[in-house]
């Protein structure tokens, strides 16, 4: 889960778009403990992607206080893991 450089893989769980044209992208780590959020314009990621992962600081990361999120989390995250390599574009 983590390497050499002291990160944590995080798989995407979650995607949302609102109509301003903003696209909110939710990671989290495989045991759906902790997540990373950001908001992107639906333009920058038709220009740059999403992948299937990402590599993040785990001090930067937020835990999940509600069980029901976590368990689904950790579910979507073995899914991805499974379906796709980490930098799939997804």
């Amino acid at each position: 889960m983590t390497d050499g450089d002291d990160t944590v893989q995080l798989w995407l769980v979650e995607r949302d778009y609102n109509d301003k044209g903003l696209v909110t992208l939710v990671y989290a780590t495989p045991d759906g403990e902790r997540f990373q959020q950001s908001n992107r314009s639906s333009q920058m990621l038709t220009r740059n992607g999403v992948t299937a992962a990402t590599q993040a600081d785990p001090e930067k990361l937020e835990p999940v206080a509600d069980a029901d999120r976590r368990e689904r989390y950790a579910s979507e995250a073995q899914r991805m893991a499974e379906k796709h390599a980490p930098d799939d574009e997804v």
